[in-house]
């Protein structure tokens, strides 16, 4: 059983929830000291019923915990905070517990990336959750890119020593004018909701050192017209004058413009038999 618990504010523990956490013969847990500390505030004894599952061992307890669902085991899945499987551990537990033909139940509950959603005022009609963008190199930089583009609004996770960097890059891919909410420590006593553009995001954050873990809301990219052939032609020329090989050329219009290769080649085609 999955069972989502407080982001910060104790006080959103379902009933259901404590229900599950008192009657678990094993509670399966990303860091025993934080679930320590959830059961000794709800008065219940923890004794050796916690096993240990995070990011590091998730894929070798697999087997550990289909044994113990194989005797009978009453089973509960948390994290640190807010639903497991989210950026968390907890997806491979269900994949494989679901394979192995074992019920898998969920009690809901606190989610920082639904909370900051729907508080950030930007439209949550259609969102993408795209957790933590890569730290570097080119994985980083086609991630920004495909976020930037994307018309649906997106959400972000990001640790405090890296959202100064993380918000500058996707202003630089996005552009400043880009609407945007950072939201951090959500339900907790310095709870902070900040709401304007990527360039002032940057401007921001630089007042202060950021503190808590944040939750990056990014408006879609506004719609843009469908490319037609003089847009294709265009780009081709452009790519092609500059000296780079028709091959690269195709690749890099298809994808700019968002249009069939086959549209992209056959132009690429014309152009060179014109000379």
């Amino acid at each position: 059983m999955l069972v989502g618990t407080p982001i910060g504010n104790l006080g959103d523990l379902s009933p259901r929830a404590v229900e599950a956490l008192t009657t678990a013969d094993t509670i399966a847990c990303e860091d025993t000291r934080r679930t320590r500390a959830l059961l000794s505030h709800l008065g219940l004894p923890a004794g050796r019923r916690l096993l240990a599952v995070h990011d590091h061992n998730e894929a070798a307890q697999v087997a550990g915990v289909l044994a113990r669902l194989d005797k009978g085991e009453r089973l509960v899945v948390v994290t640190d905070a807010g639903m497991p499987g989210i950026s968390d551990p907890g997806e491979r537990l269900v994949a494989g517990a679901a394979a192995a033909g074992h019920t898998v139940e969920v009690v809901p509950g606190p989610s920082a990336m639904i909370a900051a959603l729907v508080v950030s005022g930007l439209s949550t009609g259609r969102f993408c959750f795209e957790g933590f963008l890569p730290r570097k190199g080119a994985a980083r930089a086609q991630r920004l890119a495909e976020v930037a583009a994307d018309t649906r609004t997106i959400v972000l996770f990001e640790a405090p020593h890296r959202v100064r960097q993380t918000v500058a890059d996707l202003a630089g891919a996005a552009g400043g004018l880009r609407r945007v909410a950072l939201v951090r420590e959500l339900t907790k006593l310095h709870e902070e909701i900040w709401r304007g553009t990527l360039e002032g995001a940057v401007e921001h954050l630089e007042t202060k050192e950021p503190r808590g873990e944040f939750v990056v809301v990014l408006d879609g990219s506004p719609p843009q017209e469908p490319a037609g052939e003089s847009d294709v032609e265009d780009a081709l020329r452009s790519r092609l004058d500059a000296g780079i090989d028709k091959r690269t050329a195709v690749a890099e219009v298809t994808a700019a413009l968002r249009v069939p290769k086959r549209l992209v080649y056959d132009t690429a085609l014309r152009i060179t038999r014109e000379g």
